[in-house]
């Protein structure tokens, strides 16, 4: 199976489905990876940061194996700026290079404005029709974004949970690679909150540690 993870930014793709990822590449399937913001200098960041950040993308995709690395580039934070049919567009392109037959993707009611715009950008892409490989499209949860939509918006429910006991501790480690990111307890993105996550979705699941998913599309 071709599997390609869609990241607003880099972490989400770990913080979402890493343990997923890691037990898909254990059962001999194909990781793609697609960031679709980055950072850059003409956006403000210092040279520093943008290297740093460089750094760490190329890390955490030796460390799933990731076959391709799409970057789109787009701002962090402004991707409700960016036209509609121009994300679509750019998706298709990657789509149409791999024809990915598994999608995990963002929540649609993510705090995060670019998560809610990439959730609502992807729904675009999954007419049969259009991209026939898409065969299942997962959407996972991150922590920060997800358990933080108070207001008017749908909480997430998921309806699968893949065990990932073997993996939560590789996760974990890929999340350190995102020093800037990864914060101590009880900053939502800490080793902790990830390990009593992966705890609470095993005890509704009967797993020492799951991931949660909401299956969407499936096609058998």
């Amino acid at each position: 199976m071709r599997v390609l993870v869609v990241a607003p930014h880099p972490d989400d793709e770990t913080l979402g489905c890493g343990g997923a990822l890691f037990r898909h590449a254990d059962e001999g399937d194909e990781l793609f990876w697609l960031i679709v913001t980055g950072i850059e200098t003409d956006y403000g960041w210092s040279s520093d940061a943008v290297r740093r950040r460089e750094g760490e993308i190329q890390a955490v995709a030796e460390s799933y194996g990731f076959s391709s690395v799409f970057q789109l580039g787009f701002s962090t934070t402004l991707l409700d700026t960016v036209p509609m049919a121009e994300l679509v567009g750019k998706i298709s392109e990657v789509y149409k290079a791999i024809d990915p037959q598994v999608i995990y993707m963002p929540f649609v009611n993510d705090v995060h404005t670019d998560h809610q715009v990439i959730a609502k950008a992807l729904q675009s892409t999954f007419k049969w029709f259009r991209y026939p490989s898409v065969r299942k499209v997962l959407v996972y949860e991150t922590l920060s974004e997800t358990e933080f939509a108070f207001v008017d918006a749908r909480a997430f429910s998921p309806n699968v949970f893949l065990d990932i006991a073997s993996y939560l501790d590789k996760k974990i480690e890929c999340m350190r690679i995102y020093k800037s990111e990864l914060g101590e307890y009880p900053f939502p993105r800490s080793e902790k909150t990830l390990r009593a996550l992966a705890t609470i979705r095993g005890s509704q699941s009967g797993f020492e540690a799951a991931e949660a998913f909401e299956l969407i599309y499936e096609k058998r």
